[in-house]
């Protein structure tokens, strides 16, 4: 494990200060409260300094000890323990086993000369219980019973508040609250000195080492455990931390958030309690006291005294990211926390993540870096920044100071490692398109999104379109210059039309479409056109490069006109009137748009119909002069047949005057027939085409939304052309007998009976007259059934009616007349059909009441 510099070993109390050469004389015991540090010595002395801090010239912590004086106990015994109770302005004083209480000033005793005798340890209760701020609690070791004693200790006198028992003879003791945390022989223990329970914790052997009972925080303390472990015990008896591991001599330890510092023979190690590694060592020979005073640690060996100076959290943060230890970094800013104000630690933590994430995409670690970048709310164009030329030009951008990290650009960052730099750039794709509608660009969308335009056209990346089609903030200036650069015109046509440039937008696709500019991002890209000027609001636009677009492709260019709305009045759409005036030289595209006025939008104006029929017959005519096109004129007189049979609103005596001449027999047909000029039309078909089909189907789609006899009119009309005496051939003899027996149902027989030659045989119209006679009796159950049910229906309604009527009657005090809504006295009454009762009088007066449902009811007949 890399060590970190948590610490630094600072000399307070040289050898000659306080030894000299008094070879027999040793430092037994430190206490410091404030800038007072009392020693207490092998020879009976107490020695009193004041420690005044500076900071040097090179930055470090200097200790300058300033001696007060010192005090001899008058007895020859070492002095054991100190403690200062600052509240009492006392100094407590272990030596020969009794606790004495000095003054902490002038080191003399009190006058009351109150003690505390056989005492081997005692501990003040940093969490005392009595809630008295003029007492000190102190719990002692009794020397010769297995007890431990609480005292209340005051400025003139001590008093004995609790005394309890415990299994063994104790060697170290620990205090807080009600608790103790007690070193026996053979384990350790958590007494409730208020209760009396107790709770073994684990084993320890007083006599292979010295036990360390050591109270860290509320109802916590250390202890050294088995294994060489550092063991952390909460007053519960359970351990909320994971042990350290330190060395097998540990003599003392102390803990200094978020750090344990353990001392032995030879150094001094520092553990951490985040991570339980082992962060720093520091040499130092024959340390025999390791004590924490106020989160100052100070260390002494028999002659000398050092204080372990922290350095800042910071610091030691700052540290590991330089030395790229990422992780534990971060460890250490988290258990920073408790120490740090809450505002001071968010910043500084933001500060950190970012730090982290930068290392993180300096080592290709993406994954990591991005949500570092996120945690970290980083200024996403710190990021930007180190891509030459993303930023926007018109950016104000300065780095943050100090720097976040020590890279001038990508290209320094990653050596000139082009693959580096391609992953570099695809990472910063991926992150800028996933926070670009977050709130962690807000306020930076135009430096995110021309970032993102520029890195898509450099990689040619299909996200580009998809960025410009959406609502962006990309710079236009700097835009156009990069996508120019790329050759992304098209891309760079969706950002005019963005920005409201849709002139320019189209001279650029033009442009690629006519092979002035190269740009394949789009092989349909006339169709796109299309579509962009069919929905065009800018009228102008639209008739400026219609005459292009009809050049280009007549059929699909005229969609620029057939998509968009109608409106005579040209407030929201384009006037029809004005796009066919201006098709008159676009012969294709004047046709597709009259057929899409026509037919798609079923617009009912004559001039229309008429001028898509005249176009559809000029057509017909032109092929009809021209040989080998047989199948383009099928097609053509279709269309024109379909228009002439199913629209009523063309001129139809301009079209007549038109084919009459010509051999367009069944289009001349058709048109007698919009004359209603029937056996004409008939006449054509029967003997100029002689097309028996065809002259059926005129019978049927001239009747169709009209009445029956209308369509049995015509067959009837049909019949007597077939059936002339003078023009009468087999062809129209079989025609005649083919129309009577597949349509017989629309003939009236008595009259075909009588059209129809003698000499025609019985087996020859059979089928007519058995479909006649079918047809005739079908009609005839069909008529009697609804007559039946007619009748039924109305039986039923006159039952229910008679039944309703025929009820019973009950008058009481309750029932009322309708009209005078007095109660019936009378003998006689009416009652309505919806049950109501009226005097009978009443009924005669009334004329609102309608008399056919008046039925006179004596009350002799109804009970």
């Amino acid at each position: 494990m890399m060590s970190v510099k948590a610490f630094e070993l600072v000399p307070v109390l040289e050898r000659d200060l306080l030894i000299g050469d008094k070879t027999w004389k040793s430092i037994d015991c430190i206490e410091c409260c404030g800038k007072n540090l009392y020693v207490g010595t092998s020879d009976c002395f107490i020695y009193h300094f004041l420690l005044e801090e500076k900071v040097s010239t090179s930055g470090r912590l200097v200790f300058t000890p300033i001696k007060q004086l010192h005090m001899y106990l008058g007895l020859k015994k070492a002095v054991n323990e100190l403690k200062a109770a600052s509240a009492l302005n006392r100094l407590l004083v272990l030596c020969d086993s009794t606790v004495t209480l000095l003054h902490m000033i002038n080191l003399e005793p009190i006058p009351s000369g109150a003690k505390i005798k056989g005492v081997t340890a005692f501990a003040v209760n940093e969490n005392p219980v009595t809630g008295d701020p003029f007492c000190v609690e102190v719990c002692a070791i009794s020397l010769k019973r297995k007890t431990v004693q609480i005292y209340t200790v005051h400025e003139d006198h001590v008093q004995l508040i609790k005394e309890v028992s415990t299994p063994e003879q104790p060697v170290a003791i620990a205090a807080d609250g009600y608790f103790l945390c007690l070193a026996m022989s053979t384990q350790y223990i958590i007494l409730c000195y208020n209760t009396g329970v107790s709770q073994d914790l684990f084993p320890f052997n007083s006599e292979e080492k010295q036990p360390i009972v050591k109270r860290i925080a509320r109802e916590e303390f250390l202890l050294a455990g088995p294994g060489a472990l550092g063991m952390f015990v909460t007053a519960a008896g359970i351990s909320q931390r994971a042990p350290v591991h330190w060395s097998e001599n540990v003599t003392g330890a102390a803990v200094c958030f978020p750090y344990v510092v353990a001392l032995d023979e030879e150094f001094v190690t520092v553990h951490s309690m985040l991570d339980q590694q082992q962060k720093q060592t520091i040499p130092f020979r024959d340390g025999h006291i390791l004590q924490d005073f106020e989160g100052k640690l100070i260390l002494a060996t028999s002659k000398e005294i050092h204080v372990l100076v922290p350095l800042p959290l910071e610091r030691q943060i700052q540290d590991l990211l330089a030395s790229r230890r990422v992780e534990e970094a971060l460890v250490l800013a988290k258990g920073a926390r408790r120490n740090i104000p809450k505002e001071k630690f968010q910043g500084m933590y933001r500060r950190i993540l970012q730090q982290a994430g930068f290392i993180q995409f300096g080592q290709l670690q993406f994954l990591e870096a991005k949500e570092l970048f996120r945690n970290g709310r980083l200024d996403v164009r710190e990021l930007i920044a180190l891509y030459p030329l993303l930023l926007p030009s018109t950016s104000t951008f300065i780095r943050s100071h100090p720097p976040l990290h020590e890279y001038a650009d990508l290209n320094h960052l990653m050596q000139g490692d082009q693959e580096k730099i391609t992953k570099c750039k695809r990472f910063l794709m991926t992150y800028l398109n996933e926070i670009r509608n977050t709130d962690v660009s807000n306020g930076y969308k135009e430096e995110v999104d021309t970032a993102l335009l520029k890195l898509y056209a450099e990689a040619n990346h299909d996200s580009l379109l998809d960025l410009l089609v959406s609502e962006n903030s990309c710079l236009l200036v700097d835009s156009v210059l990069w996508l120019e650069k790329y050759e992304k015109y098209f891309a760079l046509g969706l950002l005019y039309h963005y920005n409201g440039q849709n002139e320019a937008a189209l001279q650029l696709w033009v442009k690629i479409v006519d092979g002035q500019l190269q740009d394949t991002t789009r092989s349909d890209l006339f169709e796109y056109i299309v579509d962009f000027l069919s929905f065009c609001s800018d009228h102008e636009l639209v008739w400026k490069y219609a005459d292009w677009i009809l050049q280009k492709n007549e059929e699909v260019g005229i969609q620029i006109f057939s998509r968009r709305p109608i409106d005579e009045n040209q407030t929201t759409g384009m006037n029809p009137d004005d796009i066919v005036n201006y098709l008159h030289k676009h012969k294709k595209a004047v046709v597709v748009y009259l057929e899409h006025l026509v037919f798609e939008r079923n617009i009912q104006k004559e001039k229309y119909h008429t001028h898509l029929a005249v176009l559809y017959l000029d057509k017909v005519l032109e092929l009809h002069t021209q040989e080998g096109n047989v199948s383009q004129l099928t097609s053509a007189r279709c269309s024109l047949k379909n228009l002439l049979q199913h629209s009523n609103l063309y001129r139809v005596h301009l079209l007549l005057g038109k084919v009459k001449d010509t051999d367009l027999h069944m289009e001349c047909a058709i048109l007698h027939g919009k004359l209603e000029e029937h056996e004409k039309a008939l006449e054509i078909l029967v003997h100029k085409l002689k097309d028996f089909q065809a002259a059926e189907d005129y019978c049927f789609w001239n009747s169709k939304g009209k009445s029956p006899s209308c369509r049995q009119r015509l067959f009837h009309m049909l019949l007597r052309l077939y059936l002339r005496t003078d023009d009468t051939t087999d062809d129209l003899v079989m025609a005649s007998v083919d129309l009577l027996n597949n349509h017989a149902v629309q003939f009236d027989v008595i009259q075909v009976l009588q059209l129809i030659p003698e000499e025609w045989s019985l087996q020859l119209v059979s089928p007519f007259l058995t479909k006649a006679m079918r047809g005739s009796f079908h009609a005839k159950c069909t008529t009697e059934l609804a007559s039946n049910l007619a009748r039924s229906e109305n039986l039923i309604f006159k039952y229910s009616k008679v039944k309703s009527r025929g009820k019973s009657i009950k008058l009481s005090e309750k029932k009322v007349c309708r009209v005078c809504c007095s109660f019936f006295t009378e003998p006689v009454f009416v009652r309505y059909p919806d049950g109501s009762l009226v005097h009978t009088h009443c009924a005669r007066k009334s004329q609102s009441l309608p008399a056919t449902d008046k039925k006179f009811v004596s009350l002799k007949n109804h009970s």
